[in-house]
Formats: C-alpha cells, structure tokens, sequence
C-alpha cells in the first residue's frame, strides 16, 4: 500500500520536506542570534543612557574612537561655544521626517582642546541650499553643557555620502579629524549631541533619544520558523495518510465496477 512512497513525485516531495526542515532550523537559529544581538545593544544603550554624568575628557581625546561603550553615554562639559567656527549639517530630518541641517558648534574647554557639539535641528527654509542658514545662538559666555556621546560619522557606517567643495560652512558628515583640520587645533575624537542647557525657544529642535531596536519580533520570527520545521514532517505525514486512504477507497470501489461491467 505505501509503495506509492517510491513513485517519482514522492520521492521529489520527501526530499524538498527533507531540505527544507534543516533549512528552517537554521534561519529560526539565525533570528534568535539576531534577538540577542539587539538585545545586547538595547541594554548598552539603556546603561549608557541611564548611566551618571561625566566629564567628557574622561572618555575620549583628540584623535580618539568612540567605542561601542562609550556611545551615548551622558558627559558634560564646561567652556564657551565658538560660534565663529560654527558648520551646519546638510541633509538631516528631524522627529516629522522634515529635511534641513543640524547646528554643529564648537565647544572650547579650559585647556584650549575642543568638543564638536551637536545643538540639534533646523529647517532648511533659507532662500537657497548654498546660503549658510540662519542659526539661533546658544547661551554666551561661560556655560555647562549634557549631551550623549557619539563616534564620528562615516560613510560606511552611515551611507551618507561626504560631498566635497560644499558651500562654506557646509558638511555632510560629523568627523571631528575633519574639523580638527579646519580649526587647526586639538579636538576631542567623536562628539556630543546636546540635551542640555535646552534652547530658547525650542530651536535648534534637540535630537530625541537613541530608539530601541524591536528584538523580541526577531524572538516570534525565530518561533515561527521552528514552528514551520515541525509542521513539515506532519503536514508530509497527513499527505502520506491521505494518500493511502484514497488508494484504499479506490481499491475497494473497483471489484463493484468491475461487477457492474461485467453484468452489462
């Protein structure tokens, strides 16, 4: 009865069932590495986030990477803003998806050495793309700044583009070896995006906190797919059984027919 299992089209099913449940295996083992990678990240981010204030010079100088512990965590900084060297961002979206530029000022320390400052966002709604933009000042004098921790912005990283011949005052990437260069003087590897003092007015728009990658979608993705392993030898099994009952119900109605044919 089951010798069916041996024509061409089951042998052809038996061996797609066969690959495709180690297949399925290993993509559901695939997404559970994918859960506890974001999982890892998302909890760096919280500690960081969570993390007490500290100096800035503490975690980076100039020439420095910021490593994958140090992003985002909350430093603060005492000097004067150097709104004469001041460059805007181009090609940055705020919460609303709107395009325009983020304010990048540097910061000057007691010891002279720099920190780029990221003060957040502003609407590209100047009479040309060319213009520098008009920039809302930040406080004068003497002042403490909070902000999160960033390394320098790359192309790989960010596939964002670094254009050159840019109008003055214009950059594409945050890269504080550029800006080194263009102030000639020590600046502090990576930068700092703002969240406080808050700006007057609500401009420049702080940038929001970092968003959490959704690790426990991969979890369900990982369950689905061994949930799919296991129904393909039962969905092969129920096939196999529907098959032989389908013989059998044909095997039984034929000595009938037969009879039939023969009584005509």
């Amino acid at each position: 009865m089951y010798r069916f299992l041996l024509s061409r089209q089951w042998v052809i099913l038996t061996l797609v069932a066969l690959l495709l449940i180690p297949t399925m295996i290993r993509l559901g083992i695939w997404q559970m590495h994918r859960y506890d990678e974001r999982s890892a990240r998302n909890q760096l981010v919280s500690d960081a986030l969570k993390a007490d204030p500290v100096p800035v010079e503490s975690l980076t100088s100039p020439g420095h990477a910021v490593t994958r512990l140090q992003r985002y965590r909350t430093v603060s900084a005492e000097g004067r803003f150097d709104t004469a060297h001041e460059v805007v961002v181009r090609r940055r979206v705020n919460a609303d998806d709107k395009v325009g530029f983020h304010v990048l000022t540097p910061f000057v320390l007691a010891d002279g050495r720099v920190v780029l400052v990221d003060r957040g966002w502003i609407p590209a709604d100047g009479p040309s793309q060319t213009a520098f933009p008009e920039v809302p000042a930040p406080p004068r004098g003497e002042v403490t700044v909070t902000g999160r921790l960033m390394p320098d912005e790359t192309t790989e990283a960010s596939g964002i583009k670094d254009i050159k011949d840019l109008p003055d005052r214009q950059v594409m990437l945050i890269d504080s070896g550029q800006q080194a260069r263009r102030l000639g003087g020590p600046v502090l590897g990576g930068y700092v995006v703002l969240t406080a003092p808050e700006p007057k007015g609500g401009t420049p728009e702080l940038i929001g906190k970092p968003g959490m990658e959704n690790a426990p979608l991969n979890y369900a993705y990982a369950i689905q797919w061994w949930l799919f392993a296991a129904g393909v030898p039962v969905g092969w099994i129920v096939l196999a059984r529907r098959e032989v009952r389908e013989r059998r119900e044909a095997a039984a109605k034929r000595p009938a027919q037969e009879s039939a044919a023969a009584a005509v």
